[in-house]
């Protein structure tokens, strides 16, 4: 077997795992419409992948005002409920695990996909740039468009935002996922109030970091008190330097990252969740993580951790052996290569991604990815 720090069994709360390979949260959009459901092709797709060691779902809004993209999955209806069930049901039929990633984009969106016309909601009134919002023009189009200008949340809305991503949590359970993942990364709703650049409140949710921070420690408060500490895990994307505006969206650089994120990993700690994922940026010449950030947060937080980025399986595994990692997350690998665990264990070539199929469409692209054929009799499981 290649690669055998990536398949020792481990745990993660009640849940035992199979190996340390995990399938990160993946926007695809291509659930029904209307109404934001997910559908029998989904539950193909993360069938699919269910020998990962767990999967995260796409990210699938707790409201409807945490839309920012036409076409993605909600988990606030009904419906929506009952079509993750079909989800999870097919995951666990292979003996999978999955995770739901409870998701609000706050300001990152455009009228067009709020409720009656209305505006975003963020903590403070300030239009996210460099980053588009997608809306649907006509049925299977759309287009990217510069998200609009948002509404300052109340204290009273923020209250009741804790209430809905508890309720969220509460949906994800009568869905049947193993757990829950809060998206607190990529310039969206929680990474918004962690951010001086986004957070200009003057109340008791910003100012300070200690203020700033208060948000994201009631949501996983909330969240926990649904599920269990031991259920839930945090994805942050702490980003130390830039050179790429278009890509600023993976989140903000702020003054001094690696306060930031310590402080918030501390949150976590404190709180006693799973674990925490960290994606690292992942286009070319993208800067590294710093050794003393990546060992400090080893010894902040005594949970898993996963991270994810451009890993290839070699990288991914010293990271593990170093102590650093519990498990390592492969994106765009695995919606390529449903088998993907099979073929890093036996070394076995990766299929190409197709770039046209991933958001939005049908099984192509999407479903229709083969298996490797192994001309061996005998190769590891």
């Amino acid at each position: 077997m290649k690669y055998p720090a990536l398949f020792e069994p481990t745990t993660l709360g009640p849940l035992t795992l199979k190996n340390r390979i995990v399938m990160p949260p993946l926007t695809r959009q291509r659930s029904a419409q209307p109404g934001d459901v997910p559908t029998a092709l989904m539950a193909t797709y993360y069938q699919q992948r269910a020998s990962a060691a767990f999967i995260v779902s796409e990210g699938t809004q707790i409201e409807p005002r945490g839309k920012g993209y036409a076409w993605t999955p909600g988990i606030y209806s009904q419906a929506q409920i009952d079509g993750w069930r079909t989800v999870t049901d097919a995951v666990h039929a292979e003996g999978g695990v999955i995770f739901a990633q409870l998701w609000h984009v706050g300001r990152v969106s455009h009228n067009a996909l709020q409720p009656d016309d209305g505006a975003p909601i963020a903590p403070s009134a300030i239009q996210a740039k460099n980053v588009k919002a997608f809306i649907e023009t006509g049925p299977g189009t759309g287009t990217l468009i510069e998200p609009s200008m948002p509404r300052e949340l109340s204290v009273d809305d923020i209250h009741a935002l804790v209430e809905l991503y508890a309720q969220a949590a509460r949906n994800a359970l009568s869905a049947g996922f193993d757990g829950v993942e809060l998206h607190c990364a990529n310039g969206y709703l929680v990474n918004q109030f962690i951010s001086a650049h986004a957070n200009q409140r003057t109340d008791e949710y910003g100012g300070s970091l200690h203020n700033r921070l208060r948000f994201l420690r009631e949501v996983v408060q909330a969240v926990s008190a649904v599920v269990g500490p031991d259920r839930v895990g945090v994805r942050f994307a702490p980003l130390f330097t830039s050179t790429d505006e278009d890509r600023v969206y993976i989140g903000f650089v702020e003054e001094n990252p690696h306060e930031t994120y310590i402080e918030a990993i501390k949150v976590l700690e404190q709180e006693g969740i799973a674990y925490l994922s960290i994606a690292e940026a992942d286009w070319a010449n993208a800067p590294d993580l710093p050794e003393d950030f990546r060992r400090e947060v080893r010894s902040t937080f005594t949970g898993r951790i996963i991270y994810a980025g451009l890993y290839t399986a070699e990288r991914g595994a010293r990271l593990i052996e170093a102590g650093l990692a519990d498990f390592i997350a492969f994106g765009r690998p695995f919606i390529a290569n449903p088998d993907l665990p099979r073929r890093i264990a036996n070394g076995w070539p990766l299929n190409p991604l197709n770039a046209t199929g991933l958001y939005g469409g049908t099984e192509q692209g999407f479903t229709d990815y083969p298996r490797y054929v192994a001309a061996e009799l005998e190769v590891v499981s």
